[in-house]
């Protein structure tokens, strides 16, 4: 009988006594503290080499913190030391938040993943395909709330200015809808890619998620994540719009100069302000600190359930982190490509999450069946359920053109004692 990796972890973690989230002896968990600072020594680089201003990373196993460092400083242009409670943009590190939302209204029975999307978004229900000869038809299937966590529904996000959707998208000025009705509104007028169903593709979905979350609880989205998710999880410093008195933390974003090979620190955020938000984007409109994920993440490892708090159960999670894709499925659009972005192949999409599907075709040290995602100012997270180990990479660049998650992925695993 096949034992799911998500379960083998569970019983793994009950048996190891693991708890709490707190800094251990790496000895205690089979790695290595003197390997685990080569972590520590890579951040560093960066700093120095000023490719990057700061870098707070984490590493966890079997529920213990071995690793838990921030290098550099806040800014390129703020010379202050960077902390490790510091606030950074998690960008597309929504998305998983986002389909676990989603997967507990699913485990109360508010819906099925075989549900059409118009079902609970009344917007879609009328959606056109631009076929390849250019032609506007009515969509002959409708996308389903499955191929709406997994990227499979036809929509977009805007980022190809050579492909005649995406220009629609950015005609329609998404990101400055009032709220996620409006957002909805505009992105329904707007013909899909494909027919839902025929490939994957980066898109809006997970917002649409949000307004499925919305309508679905009756609760606002924000509402919804900090009542059923934040609070219960102790995630005291995740949110859309910064408090006040947090704002002090909450660095500065940065570009890559690659003409002057410089790093350059942007003065404002151009669509998101993260104050006096009521655009509650679910596909990347978080703000939220290393510990705050490593919280979120370690509940998923666990099997749903963090300090006596269930979210979801065991065969829930289990689920999300298998592939959801097709075998023949081709990918396709710019962003976070499971199948070329994160590691070059080997990777397919559950629900919410990119997942390792061959460690061989992925070119890096890892183990299949890791679940993982990143955000567009190159923020970073994998959950390993084979080796019971969490690692978190937290920067604040758009675009990032360093290899990061591969280089943190060899360092992480070399540092490993004992394996499962």
């Amino acid at each position: 009988m096949k034992t799911s990796l998500a379960s083998i972890a569970l019983v793994m973690t009950a048996s190891a006594g693991a708890a709490d989230l707190t800094e251990q002896d790496p000895a205690s968990v089979g790695m290595s503290a003197e390997r685990l600072d080569r972590v520590t020594a890579l951040s560093q680089r960066y700093v120095d080499e000023g490719k990057l201003a700061g870098v707070v990373s984490v590493v966890a196993r079997d529920g213990a913190i071995v690793h838990f460092e921030a290098v550099g400083q806040r800014g390129a242009d703020d010379d202050r030391p960077l902390t490790k409670d510091a606030l950074f943009r998690i960008f597309s590190m929504t998305k998983p938040i986002t389909a676990v939302a989603a997967m507990i209204l699913y485990e109360e029975g508010l819906f099925q993943l075989t549900d059409p999307v118009d079902k609970f978004v009344p917007e879609f229900a009328e959606m056109t395909v631009l076929g390849e000869d250019g032609v506007i038809r009515p969509a002959e299937n409708k996308m389903n709330m499955q191929q709406l966590l997994s990227h499979t529904t036809g929509l977009s996000y805007g980022f190809n200015p050579n492909d005649a959707v995406d220009r629609l998208y950015n005609e329609a000025n998404l990101w400055q809808s009032e709220d996620l009705d409006e957002l909805t509104e505009k992105i329904a007028k707007i013909p899909l890619k494909f027919e839902p169903g025929a490939q994957w593709h980066y898109s809006v979905a997970v917002d649409i998620t949000g307004v499925v979350v919305e309508r679905l609880s009756g609760l606002s989205f924000d509402a919804f994540l900090k009542e059923r998710l934040f609070d219960p999880l102790g995630m005291k410093d995740t949110f859309f719009n910064v408090p006040p008195e947090k704002m002090d933390r909450f660095l500065p974003n940065h570009t890559w100069d690659p003409e002057n090979e410089k790093l350059v620190q942007l003065a404002s955020d151009d669509f998101v302000q993260y104050t006096d938000e009521t655009l509650f984007s679910g596909g990347g409109g978080l703000v939220s600190t290393a510990m705050d994920y490593l919280r979120f993440c370690e509940m998923m490892r666990r099997g749903g359930d963090l300090d006596g708090v269930r979210i979801l159960s065991p065969k829930t999670v289990d689920y999300m982190a298998m592939d959801h894709l097709p075998g023949a499925l081709t990918a396709g659009g710019v962003g976070e490509n499971p199948t070329s972005t994160l590691m070059g192949g080997g990777f397919g999409f559950g629900l919410g999450f990119g997942v390792l599907t061959d460690t061989v075709a992925s070119g890096v040290l890892s183990s299949e069946g890791e679940y993982n995602w990143g955000g567009a100012a190159g923020t970073l997270f994998w959950i390993d359920p084979l080796e019971e180990v969490i690692t978190i990479g937290m920067i604040q660049l758009l675009g990032s053109p360093w290899p990061l998650r591969s280089e943190m992925k060899v360092l992480t695993y070399q540092a490993l004692t004992e394996t499962k």
